[in-house]
């Protein structure tokens, strides 16, 4: 099992950097980020969906 653990330090710059392309070629079986400094309303988590993650949010 391949785990991942980020800290982004702001996701919607993560994601307009690349990192989804990063998380499809790392292909880890399970992903935590930390320091998104997003609101779960404020992400588009079908971003994540469409590269094959199902997602939990905590904050």
């Amino acid at each position: 099992m391949k785990i991942v653990s980020y800290n982004v330090n702001g996701i919607r710059a993560a994601i307009n950097k690349g990192f989804l392309d990063w998380l499809k070629a790392t292909d880890p079986d399970v992903i935590c980020l930390q320091e998104i400094k997003a609101m779960k309303e404020q992400l588009d988590l079908s971003l994540f969906e469409e590269v094959g993650y199902t997602n939990n949010y905590w904050y």
